[in-house]
């Protein structure tokens, strides 16, 4: 009796198992439309598309879903409801503000051992300060899709008609002041000049570009009494010397009056070719460059990314995590975001193939314009922006205070030590 009973439960215990594989399952993703990155684009959800396309037609039997018209102004609020609701997508994107959060809560999956066991996966073909993008307390929650690094812009149309070079990706602090001073001066005659160095380079680029690091690793500590601090803040301040103080429009930079300006590489995809050129930057040629390197740095910027991420409430984590690896790691998705995205794909071998070479001839026919080869360079010695929780009002106050010392208004004897302290007090509340 007791054997058939026992046959009777496995039978059944089988016929559920198969039942249960054999049953359409459902996967939703998490997505807002347009970009991260704040520039046009049409066609927003065209990638996402041929993701599910491809992953649906390699797992008969699953469908995978979205919401569509979500604006990324809005997502954040959505994607919290949704997790109140227990209504969570089983993949979704991450933004930058809501990464630590989500982590922190237990709301995303721990990825460790999907990395670890998956022998079809491995963290070394990506870019580090993408990777590590991913990462909460030295652990992966999420996953780079694409990223963005600074450039700088460089007005090729002015520099040619002062005699001067497009600068080396190697360039220094030495050689971007000596060519803001040979530009900038009064060309019309009225006493007031009209032809200017720079636009919008702030202490950010400088100080990162010096190698000055501004926050502990856990936001507890800042490092704003370095002495690169110091070296980067002394140069701002000869660089707005240069100007006398002069005050420049982005109206100057756009008619093609200024000759260098920080660019993220997603806004150089998107104006630099047909159409959106058209809009923009039409009375001279411009291309970029890295970053001019400071005297204690180098030629560094910092790489934002995009994350995406699982839920750990996911009742189907095997099949969450081949999507997820399907947005994000895939080589084939990789290229069509290089095709089709206006940021960079996060898949080093993607950003060095002859397809990327290919792709980003088309933006300049100048032998000196950038190369697959720089754009890596500059994505492998990047930093990735701190995400701590005060980080905002720590620097929303550093760049109040600083600009004051910049601008002369505050001596610099002391103050960065000063700076510090308030600083390291508000990052204790």
């Amino acid at each position: 009796m007791f054997k058939k009973i026992l046959v009777a439960v496995v039978v059944i215990a089988i016929i559920f198992l198969f039942c249960e594989m054999s049953r359409p399952k459902t996967l939703t993703i998490g997505i807002f439309a347009g970009n991260n990155w704040d520039v046009p684009q049409g066609e927003p959800y065209a990638a996402i598309d041929e993701v599910i396309k491809n992953f649906e037609a390699e797992n008969p039997g699953v469908t995978v879903k979205y919401v569509s018209g979500i604006k990324k102004e809005d997502y954040s609020e959505w994607l919290a409801e949704q997790f109140i609701d227990g209504a969570e997508p089983d993949v979704f994107f991450v933004l930058a503000d809501d990464f630590n959060l989500y982590a922190s809560i237990g709301a995303l999956m721990n990825l460790e051992n999907f990395i670890s066991g998956d022998k079809n996966f491995s963290a070394d073909v990506y870019y580090p300060a993408a990777f590590n993008f991913g990462k909460y307390e030295n652990i992966s929650y999420a996953l780079p899709c694409e990223s963005t690094v600074t450039f700088m812009f460089v007005n090729k149309t002015l520099l040619a008609k002062e005699g001067i070079a497009l600068p080396k990706n190697d360039w220094t602090w030495k050689d971007f002041l000596e060519i803001c001073r040979k530009v900038t001066r009064d060309t019309d005659g009225d006493g007031a000049p009209d032809q200017f160095g720079c636009y919008d380079y702030s202490w950010q680029h400088a100080a990162i570009s010096n190698g000055v690091k501004f926050f502990r690793d856990d936001g507890k500590t800042s490092y704003f009494a370095d002495s690169r601090m110091e070296e980067a803040i002394k140069f701002l301040m000869e660089l707005r010397g240069v100007n006398g103080g002069f005050a420049i429009s982005p109206k100057d930079f756009d008619v093609g009056r200024v000759a260098f300006r920080p660019f993220t590489f997603a806004e150089y995809r998107t104006y630099k070719p047909y159409p959106w050129r058209i809009k923009k930057y039409t009375s001279f040629e411009w291309d970029c460059i890295k970053m001019p390197a400071g005297n204690s740095g180098g030629n560094i910027s910092v790489m934002n990314t995009l994350l995406v991420g699982m839920s750990s409430r996911t009742c189907n984590k095997d099949l969450a995590w081949k999507l997820l690896k399907k947005i994000c790691y895939d080589k084939n998705t990789q290229q069509m975001i290089l095709k089709k995205s206006q940021a960079l794909p996060v898949r080093r071998d993607v950003i060095i193939s002859a397809e990327a070479q290919e792709i980003f001839s088309w933006y300049s026919t100048d032998t000196s314009a950038i190369t697959p080869a720089d754009i890596s360079a500059a994505m492998d010695e990047a930093i990735m922006p701190f995400k701590f929780k005060n980080y905002n009002a720590a620097m929303l106050y550093a760049d109040t205070e600083l600009k004051k010392i910049i601008g002369g208004v505050v001596p610099l004897n002391n103050a960065l030590n000063k700076l510090q302290k308030e600083i390291n007090a508000l990052l204790q509340h």
